[in-house]
């Protein structure tokens, strides 16, 4: 990472007016050594919702910390999973049956007792709204004493990753029209205050079992990344995220830190023929150019993945030619190296893509090469993507349109056209998601459309292994899926924040970052530098 550019003309900074709107007020605002004021959510949007994990406050790709709720079982730094509300687990040898023994110490912030029944009623809840962790597999979750015993329709060995995922909240009086206003958890901080568009503020929860987070209140600002970087310049946060653009700035009082993630973004490539094909909810399935699969692997080999790491990412980033993060245990190399122009050329021809009119398009059958690729308008970073992608795709006679906007605006072209997408996840059922036939074109279930049975086989192999000996079968149906070219991989995105010099966020307590982050995972370990606890 010798070499950072800055995006420059992809970003455009906004006017800032919502600085003078926050509660806080404007310029350098003084507060206590153990409060805490932050903006790192300039990567996710406020919770619609509120703070409640069955709308999917919480959730991402592999169980962030929620703060507010318990959850069954965390991970470790190193990625191990431990108990939180868990004091033992089994797991049957079919993998379809999961129990789960529940501390019973643990208190609700309104001081009722946290029982298995809770969990229970959260997981069947969480289910029956379909709005956070895949719970697809799970029966019914059932309260027996002190445990809860899961009941899976399949086998299931990633299922222990969903224990990470449903944030815990109590049977009674629960309303999931209201609950995310005024939540009821047993996490290490309570709701304090909703300012709705501008801020949530959290106070320790003193009931809590766990360790003992140094910091007494937080105050997270909801700011678009402009904004986000110009509270920095004020010395309005202690910390905040900021989008790669901004990572090569200086702040005094503040220095940079950034964190490997296994968050990669990608180009879906449509792999099936335009036929008329609609799916379940009337979105056309097919494109006539990427279902060629000489314009997909032409894509793939074609591409400088690092000349696009160092304009999007500004050189925060490692490239991806697979989908799978490094750090992943069922990661695995690939067979085919990209910036190959020529080659790229040659397999076109070879197909009976040809430039027969002098555009620089090639065309077959009165076709030409095109496309669109859609993209989060919101995300800068997979703006760049689609631009410089489109400009290096016309080099080998591909031409793609980039088009932004509003997932109203992708999703009646996600199986259709090309779409930037992030994805990242430390269970392994995310390659599901990606690939299996079974779940194509469903909500954004394998949206460009791959049919092949031998991933279908690896997954279902994979399913009913012990989870440490399965990654080896899911790294197998990756590599299948992959040898389709059904992406085209640009690569992991680094997470970057500016953090005040008397902050320290103990960068080596950290947690792996899955798509959309999770900063607060090692909050326990975070403190004023120099100070001590009052």
């Amino acid at each position: 990472m010798e070499t950072k550019y800055i995006i420059g003309a992809i970003v455009a900074v906004i006017a800032i007016i919502g600085i003078g709107a926050f509660a806080l007020g404007g310029g350098s605002t003084e507060h206590a050594p153990n409060e805490l004021v932050a903006c790192v959510a300039a990567h996710g949007e406020e919770p619609e919702f509120g703070f409640d994990p069955m709308h999917g406050w919480g959730y991402h790709d592999s169980g962030t910390e929620p703060l507010i709720q318990s959850t069954i079982l965390k991970r470790d730094k190193d990625n191990n999973f431990v108990n939180d509300l868990a004091t033992d687990y089994k797991i049957s040898d079919d993998f379809k049956t999961y129990t789960v023994t529940i501390r019973d110490d643990v208190k609700f912030t309104d001081g009722s007792k946290l029982t298995a029944k809770d969990v229970a009623f959260s997981y069947n809840t969480a289910k029956e709204m379909g709005e956070g962790a895949d719970l697809s597999s799970m029966k019914e979750a059932k309260a027996d004493g002190n445990k809860v015993v899961f009941t899976l329709d399949k086998q299931d060995s990633t299922f222990i990753n969903k224990l990470t995922d449903v944030g815990i909240v109590p049977e009674a009086g629960y309303n999931n029209e209201t609950y995310g206003q005024n939540p009821i958890g047993s996490g290490p901080y309570k709701l304090a205050q909703w300012d709705k568009g501008q801020q949530f503020i959290l106070e320790k929860n003193p009931d809590y079992y766990g360790e003992e987070p140094y910091f007494e209140k937080i105050t997270n600002l909801f700011l678009d990344p402009d904004a986000a970087f110009a509270a920095v310049k004020n010395g309005d946060v202690d910390i905040a995220e900021v989008q790669l653009a901004y990572a090569n700035e200086t702040v005094d009082g503040y220095h940079l830190e950034y964190f490997d993630s296994i968050d990669v973004r990608g180009i879906s490539l449509p792999t099936q023929m335009d036929t008329g094909k609609v799916s379940e909810d009337n979105v056309t399935i097919g494109n006539n150019v990427t279902g060629d699969p000489a314009i997909r692997e032409a894509l793939n080999i074609g591409i400088n993945r690092q000349a696009l790491l160092d304009g999007a990412f500004n050189g925060y980033g490692n490239a991806s030619y697979n989908g799978v993060a490094s750090q992943l245990p069922w990661a695995f190399e690939s067979t085919f190296n990209d910036s190959n122009v020529d080659q790229a050329k040659e397999v076109l021809a070879n197909a009976g893509w040809k430039d027969t009119n002098g555009d620089g398009i090639v065309e077959k059958n009165g076709t030409p090469a095109a496309f669109s690729v859609y993209y989060n308008s919101k995300a800068t970073e997979r703006q760049a993507i689609a631009v410089a992608v489109s400009e290096q795709a016309k080099e080998i006679g591909i031409d793609i349109t980039p088009v932004g906007g509003s997932w109203d605006d992708i999703d009646p072209n996600k199986y259709s056209q090309g779409v930037v997408w992030g994805f990242g996840s430390a269970d392994p059922y995310e390659i599901e998601h990606q690939y299996d036939s079974r779940v194509a074109c469903v909500g954004y279930d394998n949206s460009e459309g791959l049919n092949d049975s031998a991933v279908d086989g690896l997954i279902d192999s994979a399913m009913a292994q012990d989870l440490n000996a399965s990654y080896s079968t899911w790294s197998q149906a990756a590599q299948q899926a992959t040898s389709n070219y059904p992406y085209l991989w640009i690569g992991t995105v680094d997470y970057t924040y500016f953090v005040s010099d008397d902050l320290d966020i103990s960068n080596s307590t950290h947690l792996i970052y899955p798509h959309g982050g999770d900063i607060w995972g090692n909050i326990y370990d975070w403190k004023r530098v120099n100070e001590t606890e009052a």
